[in-house]
């Protein structure tokens, strides 16, 4: 017999009734009935009963053990009673009588229990986070993640695509985020970057003739972590194609993405229309370029409602430029508690308020409730309802001023009124392209900077940047799900004169180019074949899988929300031996 066991934990069945087998793991939960032990024995595969009385020499032994100690068990395979069956479990008809136990190794006092989905301060489970993947929610997700990654990638070989793996100490490259810096001992001074995505290596793998490239690929950026982000490495899937437009990557994303979640969406529908949303359009009608499609809200703009009013907030606020009133549909939202209890979610969200208006049934007929209502009056409080096609019951919310002030508030509210109301869409996933991103935007000193990714092809090629940047489109493109961005992506700018002039524009002159992308800037110079391809995020396709709404919850060892490794005590200070190798000095900070 093998030296730790005949079987898993989760292989066993009444076909196997009176057979000596041994069985190896972990000491889930112990029980004592009255001189009759019995342990519920974990290992990777499942859980397997076993017990054991005074009759038997191992029962001294059995005595001793503890949760989470590992052991080593031999035995016979008895069928439980009918009445003890656990149909909860694939062992559940059977279970071992034990005749010889060893322990391999025991276990202290547990900083966290393992039994049970109990919460625990997130510091003690990131410290002992090996315990923590003991737990059976946990260590499903890390599963789930594994069998994602094998069905993405043996998609992606399946439609065509072939997979290289890139360089991960490289140089430092801009791509919207900090990078980290590795210094170079042989190069004094001089310093490496992590990468914070293959962008440049696999456009030169498309000009290097390969046509369809594809990793897991590990990606590396210095940024202030959220829920669904983490602060410093995630994976995602990359990829690339040559002679392709734009719907050409939509149709070899979609089926690949799609079939994950339909493989793996437990029992969720997948809708398989996607459709395509301009940017502008998704921000003014979602509040996001990254929309929730399952909530049916849509904004609208309302302004002419308000011009001229007797609401001087508002009518005031429409006389400056660029300025303008949306509203956000609330069907069955038209209580006044509902409507108060959202303008104090505006004001916890930093906002004086939201004005809103409710309609309600007078008898006689429909009657707009509510200060804007009274000060407005009855004929453009009708016009709202009518345009935005609500009825006896329903409700609308207001936010005003220039959209970039209010639609990230907006976009929220639209979510909060989505949820509360019953509104928003169970079980489906529903996803949608989005477009036209602009090419670039102003940081907030005024300068202009690429809002999106730097390498790709403007739409109009060189004559559109001769115009005003600002109005500049990018064949560049996200992809939303349920709230979530999960890829993002572009047809690249592969001519050398449309590169210098976009860069150009954003502050980098063709100098600082060809020291920054020298490798791209040879290889444009001998042939480019159009291309373009995007990156989806894995953690966040896992996280919303796991229907988990932290992505700390699918990551096997993740950093806290400090960037911090509390297991292995990362970042450390290095050691002077090292800093000397590296030629580096530490300034000790006031």
């Amino acid at each position: 017999m093998h030296a730790y066991r005949s079987h898993t934990c989760s292989d066993l069945s009444a076909a196997n009734a009176g057979e000596t087998v041994r069985l190896s793991g972990w000491v889930h939960r112990v029980r004592d009935h009255g001189g009759v032990l019995f342990i519920d024995l974990r290992d990777h595969y499942g859980m397997t009963q076993v017990l054991c009385d005074g009759d038997s020499a191992a029962f001294k032994m059995m005595e001793t053990v503890r949760s989470e100690w590992v052991i080593r068990i031999d035995g016979t395979v008895k069928l439980r009673d009918a009445s003890l069956i656990n149909s909860k479990i694939p062992t559940g008809e059977i279970e071992i009588y034990v005749r010889d136990i060893e322990i391999l190794g025991e276990a202290g006092e547990l900083p966290l229990p393992v039994f049970g989905e109990q919460d625990y301060p997130e510091e003690t489970r990131l410290t002992y986070r090996f315990l923590d993947l003991r737990r059976e929610k946990l260590h499903q997700n890390m599963m789930l993640r594994s069998n994602v990654v094998r069905s993405i990638r043996n998609r992606m070989w399946d439609v065509g695509f072939n997979e290289f793996q890139t360089p991960i100490i490289t140089a430092s490259s801009p791509e919207g985020a900090r990078d980290f810096l590795v210094p170079s001992r042989l190069h004094p001074g001089k310093f490496y970057a992590l990468p914070q995505a293959p962008q440049q290596f696999k456009q030169l793998i498309m000009v290097a003739g390969f046509d369809r490239y594809f990793q897991i690929a590990p990606c590396f950026r210095d940024e202030d972590p959220r829920a669904d982000r983490s602060p410093t490495d995630f994976y995602q899937l990359d990829m690339e194609m040559s002679f392709a437009t734009q719907q050409d990557v939509f149709d070899a994303v979609q089926p690949v993405i799609q079939g994950v979640f339909e493989e793996f969406g437990n029992g969720k529908t997948v809708d398989p229309v996607w459709p395509l949303i301009p940017y502008k359009e998704s921000l003014l009608k979602y509040g996001s370029d990254k929309p929730d499609l399952r909530n049916p809200i849509e904004m609208q703009i309302v302004s002419e409602h308000f011009a001229g009013s007797g609401f001087a907030i508002f009518a005031k606020l429409l006389e400056q430029e660029g300025t303008q009133i949306r509203a956000i549909p609330a069907p069955k939202g038209g209580s006044r508690k509902f409507c108060d209890r959202m303008n104090k979610f505006a004001q916890e969200q930093g906002l004086p308020g939201m004005g809103y208006i409710f309609w309600r049934d007078q008898g006689d007929g429909i009657e707009a409730a509510g200060p804007l209502a009274k000060n407005i009056g009855p004929e453009r409080t009708e016009a709202i309802r009518q345009q935005l096609g609500l009825g006896v019951g329903d409700a609308a919310f207001f936010l005003g001023g220039k959209p970039e002030s209010f639609e990230g508030v907006a976009g929220r509210a639209r979510n909060v009124i989505g949820e509360e109301l019953g509104l928003t869409e169970k079980g489906v996933f529903k996803f949608a392209w989005i477009v036209d991103f602009p090419m670039y935007e102003k940081d907030d000193e005024g300068k202009l900077d690429f809002s999106h990714n730097p390498f790709s092809m403007p739409q109009g090629g060189l004559e559109a940047l001769d115009g005003d940047p600002l109005e500049v489109l990018g064949y560049q493109y996200d992809l939303a799900c349920n709230g979530y961005e999960l890829v993002s992506g572009a047809i690249r700018n592969h001519k050398l004169e449309i590169m210098y002039k976009a860069f150009d524009l954003a502050g980098y002159g063709k100098d600082e180019v060809e020291k920054r992308f020298g490798g791209m800037v040879k290889a444009f110079k001998f042939g480019a074949p159009p291309h373009g391809g995007c990156a989806a995020g894995i953690d966040r396709i896992v996280m919303l899988l796991a229907e988990e709404a932290n992505i700390r919850e699918v990551i096997m060892f993740p950093m806290n929300q400090r960037a911090e490794d509390l297991m292995m005590s990362a970042p450390s200070e290095p050691m002077n031996e090292q800093l000397r190798e590296l030629n580096l000095r530490v300034i000790p900070q006031d």
